[in-house]
């Protein structure tokens, strides 16, 4: 079930909270995909990464958390789950939590806004969303 999702109204991180403003997101169908990850298993910087969300409270299912450079300038997370539901509220939960612990544990700066993608662990996309201002 894949699907790209563009903010339609705004996106914020607030700088002191680290928390994102969901606003409401619309179907941009035809644009071209970003790379998925070669293998379903997390490389150990993310494995890493996702033990230290984990441990500081955030989702247990996640088992893979990687940020790199994304196209524009603007960062892509990429996130590994155990979790295979596609329910949105899932999702956006999981989206605040994550870059939240980015942004507050890790240093992220996410002041382009972000490009976000979550895999279950056959390596099938689960969701995939534009976060940018």
């Amino acid at each position: 079930m894949e699907h790209t999702l563009r903010w339609g109204a705004r996106a914020a991180l607030t700088a002191v909270a680290g928390a994102v403003l969901l606003v409401g997101c619309t179907e941009e169908p035809g644009k071209q995909a970003m790379p998925r990850p070669t293998s379903t298993a997390a490389p150990q910087d993310a494995a890493a990464l996702a033990e230290r969300y984990t441990a500081a409270g955030g989702d247990p299912d996640v088992y893979g958390i990687q940020v790199e450079d994304g196209p524009e300038g603007v960062p892509r997370v990429v996130i590994r789950t155990r979790n295979t539901d596609p329910d949105d509220a899932i999702f956006r939960r999981q989206n605040i939590s994550v870059t939240t612990h980015l942004t507050t544990k890790e240093g992220a700066s996410f002041k382009k806004g972000y490009f976000i993608e979550v895999f279950g662990p056959d390596g099938e996309l689960i969701h995939r969303m534009d976060a940018r201002p």
